[in-house]
This record gives C-alpha cells, structure tokens and sequence, in this order.
C-alpha cells in the first residue's frame, strides 16, 4: 500500500483560501498526479486543502471524503515563552523544549504537564484512530507499532491537508514523537510526501517515508518553493522569519 499526503498550496489563512499562487502550484500538483493510480481520496474540510485538491479530482473525474479530522491539528497549548498565549504545540523555541527529554518519547511527548493542559493527547489519538480506520478497510490493521495485513494489496490512497496534521500521522506510522519531527523538518505549500509499506514477513507490515516535501513538480515548471514555515537562516537577517 501506498499513501501520498499533499500540502496544500501557498495560502491566505485569513480567508481559508488560496493565494494566485497557490492556485498555480495547485495545477502542478494536478500534473504531478496525473499519471499516478489513486484508488481514495480523502481531503480536510478546510478551504485551503480543498482548493489543492479541486483541480486533481476533476482531471480524475473523483471525489474526496471530507474527513473533520484531516483539518490541521488543532489542540491548543500555552507555549512556554508567550506569557500564557495559547498557540499550535510546534514553533517552539528550541531552548525550550530540546531540555525536556519526554518530548522524545513516543509514547510521553504529551504527558507533560503544558500538554495535558491543552489536551493533546485527546486529538492525537482522535487524528490517529481515525487514520488508522481508514487503514483498516484497505486491509491494514493497526496491532502495536506494526500493521497486520488482512488483505494485501498495492493500492494508493491519497490525502490533501495540513503540514502539522501530517507530521502527526508520519509520527504515528514512524511510531516516533511528533515534536522532533514538527521542529526539524519542514514540507513547503503543495508538495507531496510519499510512505510505503514493507511486508518482509508475511501478514506484517511496516510503513517506509520514501519522500518527504517533494516539489520537483515546482521545481520543473521553474516555480521555485515557497519556505512557508521555515525561520530565518542568521539570525542577522531580518527580511526573513524570526518568530
């Protein structure tokens, strides 16, 4: 099995939708997926994700389940430089919490006491659980850290959302913590990560990330990648992100 996760195209957040350029990145996605053999597709029902997804459903001449989970992860907590501001639970500070070593955990990452406050376990596993039945009416069944295959096959199943609710679920088929993954890795507006399984033993599965924030397909069109998301190089710099 198969499972592509797109990264919605360069938006405004403002108005839950996508920029011109976003638009444009959209369609290249579509030439991306083109030729690829998509057997579901599964969409958030967030504006932005949904207009990446438009153009791609109606070249296939498909449609998407809307699925509330899909929407970017949502549990805010109060981050711990910001005086009691809720935010996102990644963008974090470094200092504040590569010290914590729960935060490498993946089974404690959300046991601390800033993410029982913003009940991140709760939508974790809500995220997970619901990912993972979709999994299993493909023939996946999630047992432990592993996949038990009950109908093997090489299906692909493709979903449109968010970067940090796809971190949530490449964590959860990884069985690693969210937090290192949401701090140091970064996938640009409309590119498209790839996972695979590998069933070296019979009935036992295991999922391989062969891609993570592909944009060739940007690249080619000679659109160059939008670093939403990253923060500045040098701290020197400030055309660029610091906070």
């Amino acid at each position: 099995m198969k499972l592509l996760f797109v990264r919605h195209g360069e938006p405004d957040y403002d108005h839950d939708c996508l920029l011109p350029l976003g638009k444009q990145e959209a369609a290249l996605v579509c030439d991306r997926l083109a030729g690829v053999d998509i057997d579901a597709f599964y969409v958030s029902p967030l504006g932005r994700a949904r207009e990446t997804a438009e153009p791609t459903l109606k070249r296939k001449g498909a449609t998407a389940e809307v699925c509330d989970w899909l929407r970017e992860f949502h549990a805010p907590i109060k981050r711990p430089d910001r005086n009691g501001e809720l935010s996102i639970p990644w963008d974090w500070l470094p200092q504040d919490w590569t010290t914590v070593d729960e935060y490498y955990d993946p089974d404690k990452w959300y046991t601390t006491p800033l993410m029982r406050e913003g009940q991140v376990e709760e939508e974790y596993h809500r995220v997970c659980s619901h990912f993972d039945q979709i999994l299993a009416e493909f023939g996946y069944e999630r047992s432990g850290r592993l996949y038990l295959v009950r109908e093997p096959n090489t299906k692909t199943l493709c979903f449109f959302c968010h970067y940090g609710v796809t971190v949530v679920l490449l964590s959860h088929l990884l069985s690693v913590s969210p937090m290192p993954l949401w701090h140091g890795i970064m996938a640009a507006p409309a590119s498209v990560s790839e996972l695979v399984t590998e069933e070296r033993r019979e009935g036992i599965a295991s999922f391989r990330l062969s891609h993570y924030g592909d944009t060739s397909h940007l690249d080619a069109a000679g659109l160059a990648p939008n670093p939403n998301g990253l923060f500045t190089e040098l701290y020197s710099d400030f055309s660029q992100r610091h906070d």
